[in-house]
């Protein structure tokens, strides 16, 4: 088999600046729930828990899409599935934009949720246009716009809450990936589907798409349900027994495939399997930082709290963003220089020291503030090390399929975090007014840091395993 690749350097700065574009309106589209969801919990009335939810929802999606849309990519050309995706996107945001009830508003994020395979996307291209240096610091280019875009959208989505409604908070950058997604038809170049000997495009393997699916939408759902407290002990118990079932049946179906989903020889690179167990412990750290400090900010000043409003914590939550912003641009580069593990070490060690000092101090606005800025450009950093490192550790045809693995893993992650960020406030809430109690959140916070720390020693047990053969061009 010999995939159709065009000549590097073909890709111009217009061209990244397209892609760019599209993740900058994306990243937005997908933040604006943060900084809002107290917001959201009030007009919704609902707890911290099912607020959760409702930023997960589009996660569900993006976990089950993003390796489809990767190996969707890799055969049939990555432009023309980014931007079929792109409509579905576009109807979510709209769909939520007008959402008269929860119900719509939950099925509109289920539609958004599709934005996640954008990221695989745009690597397939970046990856067939560059040789692997600069493919590299494109892709931290990219990841760096989206993560800019969640700046943007923590800064406006306080003022388009309180000055327009919630619903316009969706409708309007939306209006951005429409126009995001036409500068990409207009400027990058078409990247032809990847061809057989004879000239045919290859098959998909669609049962493998389908239990894949399964698997991780069995297992987001149960996730979700499990963490609200939501689900009795008998139904968890059925449910983790069906998602076992769905990934056994899907390894046996990989395994017999003539043209496989997922190559699992690819899955046994240490490259691959190490980036995904440090991207799966570093994203769980991050997604309860990104729930846990926006609650806290909204605690009445009466008590504990800073009684911040939403535009409030949209200005308090932006240093953070900028610092992610900053982090995903240097990423790529970081990886080049010092290795993707030594870069997860310190990123882990910042976070945990962080979140150590901030369960010990939280009495001022600007401890909240500093702790966001220092565990977000920790996270972004060693998460797009790992995302940058893998993408490069693969053959070309199955970038698409081995970045949509990294950001699947990164998006579960980041729904485990945050769940049981929720589940930690939501039991240690007052059962009168429903306001978790202090110490709810100082036992988020060291959560969190044991969560980082473990880090360490992934790291350490992946290098004493990949010691002793050093395989050269795929270990950390």
């Amino acid at each position: 088999m010999s995939p159709s690749v065009l000549s590097p350097g073909r890709l111009g700065w217009l061209s990244i600046g397209a892609l760019g574009l599209l993740a900058l309106a994306l990243g937005t589209l997908q933040s604006v729930v943060e900084p809002a969801l107290p917001l959201l919990q009030q007009e919704l009335g609902v707890s911290p828990a099912e607020g959760a939810l409702v930023a997960n929802t589009l996660l569900v999606t993006g976990a089950v899409t993003a390796p489809v849309a990767g190996k969707l990519g890799d055969r049939y050309g990555g432009k023309r599935v980014l931007v079929r995706l792109m409509a579905v996107v576009s109807a979510g945001g709209l769909l939520a934009g007008l959402a008269p009830n929860l119900p719509v508003l939950l099925l509109g994020q289920v539609l958004q949720g599709v934005m996640v395979g954008a990221l695989p996307l745009s690597f397939i291209l970046v990856r067939k246009h560059l040789p692997a240096g600069a493919s590299q610091v494109a892709i931290g280019v990219v990841v760096a716009l989206f993560t800019g875009g969640g700046m943007v959208g923590t800064l406006v989505a306080g003022p388009i809450a309180e000055g327009l409604s919630w619903h316009g908070m969706f409708a309007l950058p939306t209006l951005a990936v429409v126009a995001g997604t036409a500068a990409v038809v207009r400027l990058l170049p078409h990247d032809p589907p990847v061809s057989s000997d004879g000239g045919a495009e290859l098959s998909i393997d669609w049962p493998g798409v389908v239990l894949l699916s399964g698997t991780l939408l069995a297992f987001m759902t149960g996730l979700v349900t499990v963490t609200n407290g939501s689900l009795p002990p008998l139904a968890a118990g059925a449910l983790v027994v069906v998602v076992a079932a769905l990934a056994t049946g899907w390894v046996v179906v990989e395994r017999r495939a003539v043209s496989p989903m997922v190559d699992l020889r690819m899955l046994a690179k240490p490259a691959m399997w190490q980036s995904c167990v440090l991207t799966f412990v570093v994203t769980i750290g991050s997604g309860m930082v990104i729930l846990l400090l926006p609650q806290l900010f909204a605690v009445s000043a009466d008590g504990y709290g800073f009684g911040a409003d939403t535009t409030d914590i949209g200005l308090f939550l932006l240093p953070g963003a900028v610092a992610g912003a900053v982090s995903d641009s240097v990423g790529g580069v970081a990886v080049r220089r010092f290795g993707a593990r030594a870069v997860v070490v310190v990123g882990s060690v910042v976070t945990a020291a962080t979140m150590i000092a901030l369960a010990s101090l939280h009495t001022a606005a600007w401890h909240l503030v500093l702790a966001k800025v220092l565990t977000a450009f920790a996270a972004g950093v060693g998460t797009t090390a790992l995302l940058a490192r893998s993408a490069t550790a693969v053959d070309a045809e199955d970038t698409g399929i081995a970045t949509g693995l990294l950001v699947v893993t990164r998006v579960i992650g980041v729904a485990l975090g945050a769940q049981i960020g929720g589940a930690v406030l939501a039991a240690g809430a007052d059962p009168v007014t429903g306001v978790p109690a202090e110490s709810a959140f100082v036992a988020g916070f060291t959560v969190a840091a044991l969560v980082a720390a473990s880090a360490l020693l992934v790291v350490r047990s992946t290098k004493t395993r990949t010691t002793k053969p050093r395989t050269t061009g795929v270990a950390l």
